[in-house]
């Protein structure tokens, strides 16, 4: 093996095992360190692989040494970052990454043995890594944080105040980046804490030397235990800023109080213990400020009021991002306050006074349509025309305030939809309507589960309204916003009437809607088909479901119109049905598919291609092969078994959608299934093909399937429905009087000759202008329409002459066809035609010119027609296949479009 093979097969494994493995199994970390160790011999100094192979050992190292604290791993983690650094010079894309992780490093073996030369170093390094990552950089935050955790530490041995204020002043910008909710900011908030009690404790010990001091001292360890740890440190330094400010009153003390104070808020969320007290202090600070702000402020006290704004509007904005989340409205109560006290330190001629404006307002207008209070909405138009006032067309702020007061000014003129929803009355009218909306697209009728009664909608709803869920979403509804309201009723309401389908069957004694009207089915017998209604409802129940359905009890089979509107919508029920149960009643526990009566029924392939989840169950109940899975549509091993046993491909089995595209391969999977009345052949496929006829039972099989046939031809045009073999239908001789003649289709042309069969064709190449012009009348032919059971059949068409066109054909006619009707012109052997053969090409080229003339020129499945008196024509000899083949191109370019008139 060649050594670049070597490397790609060593790489190869270590996909395995993320970069570092830090926090991960540690063999596998060995396991990880031996591998790269391999990398690292097989890439020889100038190999490509090299630095980024010592980068990964290092970071390994690294994990290992905080795994089990081996000094050694460090020391050689170190090694290897330097020598990694060496072949990553200025320039590299990946250089900040590895001066960031040497770094890091270099800190760690600073904590284990203190030596300055180390740190100095991982602050070299983080400068350095940190002018590579420029505002708006994933990893300036986490390149911050180090880089002031490291001068904190410098400050901490040799106590040069400028590390300290650097730290505080990096640590500030870290925080920055990460707003509340960023997983890391408690970390960053800690470490800003440390240092600034750190600088607390430095300034009080210079301003109380040799003399006693009132003010407490705050101590702090380096690693918190938890965010109580943090903000109770934060509480406590803020109450330490606020006291000395009442002493000394220097505003710098007032505004980090209140930035310390935001951060408590932010670990103490509404609910908290002590969040009024903190909440409370927040008040008396700003309101402090506020005074002191109205008495001039200087340059150096806005650069740190700055950060007491920024906070508060941090804060804010957090509480709006909550409010949204959660719907909940003391989280928007408490984003207005906080904008409130933003908006006091924002006056008139403040640049960022028209978005604080902005912000409030919007809050505001939430907050209407949460409780409908008119000043509330009053204040919110007042304060976006006042933000207008303050910007000027062309600045993004204007248009975005421009759009939320004509959102307010609409809120105001329409009051009473707001007014209204917020109503406990009117909201439980809404629930109403939106579940009989819901139940109208479910069925009619449906077992409740839980006490076996069948339920009509009127008693569904009666049961939705006295259930725990109901009391649930009203509770739901009165704290949730306007604007959500309606798509929370609508989910809850849905997963209420989640229902279950049974998919089985039929066999004698079967329950109807008369016998368990008024019952409940768990006091009946359980013999029969009762016996498998109430099994059925109990894997419902085990399911985790409320309702149930069955096509035995569920419909009122007496009445016509409730029987056509069942067949009509019974693949959209099953299709929306949350579950639906299949029992095998003739397959063993151990058994398989094989065999089973179900697979030829009629109605059950609907019942097989609609469900999205479906289980099967075998004769004593029990889940197929005991597949716990929720679903068996997802298992491959079941797949595969439907797929032989259907002869349907898996994609059809687990993504069906309803329609007339490939007509002829929905009919060939009906083709050798049965039903109990014939005509419902015909009807357990109106789902299948989205198609809505009447139900018109006591007709014949014939008539059904001449019905969907001709609806499909005249709904899609689509053609392949005339691809069988086997006896004519009387209700049209183009149709079959059977289903089953679509079980062994005829093989398409193209597939059943190879390339190479029009080769028999002229070799001279026909001209341009003459396959132009073909393929323009081709292109233009009328789609085949059905009218009054004639169907009108664009088709090119070949009388049965000496001189026809195609290639000999030998076809045994029926004796009856009298010599007379046999004269000259009076068959025609015919290509039925649908533009869409032709491709899906727009325009005519070279190229699908060529192609059409391939596709013309081999053998196609033709119909053999007999010419009727008055223009008419009818199918013959429809039980033999004939294949028909053009002589040559001359005979392609002759073809011409008919509409023929066929009965």
């Amino acid at each position: 093996m060649a050594p670049t093979d070597d490397v790609s097969h060593k790489r190869a494994e270590l996909g395995r095992y993320p970069s570092g493995s830090h926090g991960k199994n540690i063999d596998d970390l060995d396991e990880a360190i031996a591998l790269l160790r391999d990398v690292v011999e097989l890439c020889p100094s100038g190999h490509p692989h090299r630095s980024s192979s010592l980068h990964r050992l290092a970071l390994c190292l690294s994990g290992k040494y905080e795994n089990r604290g081996f000094i050694a791993d460090l020391e050689e983690a170190v090694m290897l970052g330097r020598a990694t650094l060496e072949l990553r010079l200025p320039g590299h894309p990946d250089r900040g990454i590895f001066l960031y992780n040497l770094a890091c490093d270099l800190k760690t073996r600073f904590q284990k043995h203190p030596r300055m030369c180390d740190l100095e170093e991982a602050i070299e390094l983080h400068r350095a890594a940190l002018e590579l990552y420029p505002f708006g950089h994933p990893d300036r935050s986490s390149s911050l944080h180090s880089l002031a955790i490291c001068l904190s530490n410098k400050y901490d041995n040799q106590g040069v105040i400028a590390d300290l204020e650097e730290a505080v002043m990096l640590g500030r910008a870290a925080l920055e980046l990460r707003p509340p909710g960023h997983p890391d900011r408690s970390i960053s908030l800690y470490n800003l804490t440390y240092d600034l009690c750190t600088r607390f404790q430095k300034q009080l010990m210079a301003h109380t030397s040799g003399r006693a001091s009132f003010f407490r001292r705050p101590t702090l360890a380096r690693h918190p235990r938890n965010h109580a740890d943090i903000a109770s440190s934060l509480h406590t330094l803020s109450l330490c800023l606020w006291n000395r400010f009442q002493k000394e009153a220097t505003t710098a003390d007032l505004d980090e109080a209140i930035c310390l104070t935001t951060y408590v808020l932010e670990l103490r969320l509404p609910g908290h213990s002590e969040y009024t007290a903190s909440r409370e202090q927040l008040v008396l600070f700003v309101r402090e400020r506020a005074q002191r702000l109205a008495q001039g402020t200087n340059v150096d006290e806005v650069v740190m009021l700055g950060w007491a704004v920024d906070n508060l509007r941090a804060l804010a904005n957090y509480f709006k991002d909550r409010y949204q989340n959660l719907h909940a409205i003391v989280n928007l109560n408490e984003a207005i306050e906080l904008y409130r006290y933003v908006l006091q330190f924002h006056p008139t001629e403040h640049p960022s006074r028209a978005m604080s404006l902005h912000d409030l307002a919007m809050c505001l207008a939430d907050n209407f349509r949460q409780q409908s209070g008119g000043s509330q909405l009053t204040k919110a138009i007042a304060l976006e025309q006042e933000a207008l006032r303050l910007l000027i067309p062309g600045n993004p702020g204007y248009y975005v305030s421009q759009r939320c007061l004509a959102d307010c000014l609409q809120l105001k003129s329409r009051p009473e939809v707001v007014a209204t929803s917020s109503d406990a009355s009117d909201i439980k009218q809404v629930i109403r309507n939106v579940a009989f909306e819901a139940l109208k697209t479910m069925p009619t009728r449906l077992l409740h589960i839980h006490t076996g009664i069948l339920c009509s909608r009127d008693a569904q709803i009666l049961n939705f309204m006295s259930s725990q869920q109901y009391n649930h979403l009203l509770s739901l509804c009165a704290t949730s916003a306007p604007d959500q309201r309606i798509e929370c009723i609508r989910t809850a309401v849905c997963r209420y009437f989640r229902f279950v389908r049974l998919s089985h069957r039929w066999s004698e004694a079967e329950p109807l809607l008369r016998d368990v009207e008024g019952h409940s089915i768990y006091d009946m017998s359980t013999s029969g088909g009762l016996g498998k209604l109430q099994a059925f409802c109990a894997a419902a129940c085990e399911h985790g479901y409320l309702w149930a359905w069955s096509d035995t009890c569920c419909i009122d089979k007496d009445s016509s119109a409730e029987l056509q509107e069942a067949i009509g919508s019974m693949f959209g029920w099953y299709r929306r049905s949350a579950l639906t149960i299949v029992h095998l009643s003739d397959v063993p526990n151990t058994g398989s598919f094989g065999g089973s009566e179900w697979f030829r029924r009629g109605w059950t392939l609907q019942e097989l291609l609609s469900p999205r989840t479906l289980l099967f169950y075998t004769q004593d109940w029990s889940l197929y092969k005991n597949l716990t899975c929720s679903n068996h549509k997802t298992n491959v091993a079941v797949l595969e078994e439907l797929e032989k046993e259907t002869g349907i491909e898996s994609r059809f089995l687990t993504n069906f959608s309803p329609g007339m595209d490939d007509a002829c391969s929905k009919l060939q999977w009906a083709s050798l299934r049965c039903t109990t009345r014939s005509e419902d052949i015909a009807y357990s496929l109106f789902g299948i093909f989205n198609i809505h006829l009447p139900v018109l039972y006591g007709e014949s099989a014939e008539e059904a399937l001449g019905r969907l046939l001709a609806e499909i031809i005249s709904q899609s045009g689509d053609i392949s429905v005339l691809d069988w073999v086997g006896k004519a239908s009387p209700f049209q001789s183009c149709f079959p009087a059977h289903i089953s003649s679509y079980h062994t289709l005829p093989l398409p042309p193209s597939q059943s000759h190879p390339e190479g069969q029009s080769s028999t064709m002229s070799q001279q190449p026909p001209s341009s202008t003459a396959l132009r012009k073909l393929y323009r009348s081709l292109a233009k032919s009328p789609f085949p329409q059905f009218i009054s059971r004639r169907l009108i059949l664009p088709c090119i068409t070949h009388r049965v002459t000496a001189a026809c066109g195609l290639k000999s054909l030998e076809i045994e006619l029926p004796d009856k066809l009298e010599d007379a009707t046999m004269e000259q012109g009076a068959l025609q052997v015919v290509r039925p035609w649908h533009s869409k053969l032709l491709g899906p090409s727009a325009k005519p080229d070279a190229t699908t010119e060529k192609q059409m003339l391939v596709t013309l020129g081999r053998p196609f499945n033709a119909l053999l027609l007999i010419q009727l008196p008055h223009n008419e024509y009818k199918r013959i000899v429809s039980s033999t296949l004939v294949t028909a083949q053009p002589v040559d191109s001359d005979s392609v370019l002759q073809s011409k479009v008919r509409r023929l008139n066929i009965v």
